[in-house]
């Protein structure tokens, strides 16, 4: 069975799923196929993996309560 398509929007909307494992495996597929045909999408993961090893081991509690509104506020705008 092919993998449904999906659109750049879509696929951003299920990484997080997608690199926590979280996903189930006909949704893998569908990720797992636009990213085998997306250049850009491709980019964004990378860059995703990246911010998360950045900055994934920094703790909550370090981040002032202003930084934690503006991060949450653009997360929020972009969905």
């Amino acid at each position: 069975m092919t993998p449904r398509e999906i659109a750049c929007a879509e696929l951003v909307e299920l990484l997080t799923e997608y690199l926590e494992g979280a996903l189930p495996p006909d949704e893998v597929a569908v990720v797992e196929a636009h990213l085998a045909a997306c250049e850009a999408c491709r980019t964004y993961l990378d860059q995703l993996r990246a911010t998360i090893a950045a900055l994934g081991s920094v703790p909550v509690e370090t981040l002032s309560d202003e930084a934690c509104d503006v991060l949450l506020a653009e997360f929020r705008r972009r969905r």
